[in-house]
């Protein structure tokens, strides 16, 4: 059996898409055109490959398991043409990242002003989100590097991925400004064991739950935010108390809120991912400096 790549990328089109007309739109095709393809590539594997209807299509058992390789052949042709894009000269490329909220607001910018003004025609496609969908995204292949996060240690990368850290960042105890301990400079978390807490994403909100835990309660958690600009507008009311990274508080400070950084609060470590042989393409390599250059690995 032999199998167009080209028609391997179609379909992968069409899969994510969920529909061959939206695929047809991305392609720049025609409805039919895009059809005949799929027809062509289903015929050359001997089973159907997805299941159509009104709302679209639905990936068969067998289209599933031939995603998974198509995106595996998307992945290494975007590497090729990458590395084949004016090679070192980097007078044209493309990198695609995906990074947690605080980290876009901060760090990726000062990195992509950065490889801006070294090299001007070098692309970042940036796609904001929490450390477990940027994996995703890039082991589907569809972003190069993905800037993600871990409390108290090195975040779980995923086998056959690269891990590269690029430093550690204090957690602050977030309390409004009228609150009876917001002018100690100490403050112990057991001494808020009755308040109502404000708790961020999955990750987030375990190491908050950790905390707690090993200072003897079980925190009353009433709101849930992913947004740091949200969760302070929150505490600032009063609506409870939280915990937030140096990074959420440096991209957004509520002028009603006061934060406490201490070692018993934790750190939360950040850095970069990628598959290996990404760091030789030039475009992402050059990324990949930059955001280096905005931090220094954990000692």
């Amino acid at each position: 059996m032999l199998m167009d790549a080209r028609r391997l990328l179609i379909f992968r089109e069409v899969a994510r898409a969920g529909s061959i007309s939206a695929a047809a739109r991305a392609l720049g095709w025609t409805q039919p055109a895009v059809s005949q393809h799929l027809a062509a590539l289903e015929r050359a594997v001997g089973v159907p490959l997805l299941l159509r209807g009104p709302g679209g299509v639905e990936l068969t058992e067998p289209g599933a398991r031939l995603l998974d390789r198509a995106d595996q052949v998307a992945l290494q042709l975007h590497l090729a043409e990458e590395e084949l894009a004016d090679l070192t000269s980097l007078r044209r490329g493309r990198a695609r990242l995906a990074a947690y909220p605080s980290a876009a607001a901060t760090l990726v910018p000062r990195a992509v002003a950065g490889l801006r003004a070294r090299h001007p025609d070098v692309d970042v496609e940036l796609t904001e989100v929490e450390p477990p969908e940027a994996l995703g995204l890039l082991e589907s292949g569809d972003v190069d590097l993905a800037l993600v996060f871990g409390y108290d240690g090195d975040p779980a990368a995923g086998r056959g991925l690269v891990w590269r850290p690029l430093a550690a960042e204090p957690v602050a105890l977030v309390l409004p400004v009228d609150h009876p301990l917001a002018g100690r400079r100490r403050i112990a978390l057991a001494q808020l064991a009755g308040e109502p807490w404000i708790v961020g994403c999955a990750r987030c909100r375990a190491h908050a739950v950790a905390l707690c835990a090993a200072a003897g309660f079980a925190p009353s958690v009433r709101h849930v935010s992913d947004d740091y600009v949200v969760v302070q507008n929150l505490v600032a009311v009063g609506l409870g108390v939280t915990l937030l990274p140096h990074s959420a508080l440096d991209a957004y400070r509520h002028p009603g809120v006061v934060a406490r950084e201490q070692a018993s609060f934790g750190t939360r470590t950040y850095g970069i991912v990628h598959r290996p042989g990404a760091e030789r393409v030039p475009a992402t390599a050059a990324l990949v400096r930059e955001l280096a250059g905005q931090g220094a690995p954990p000692g």
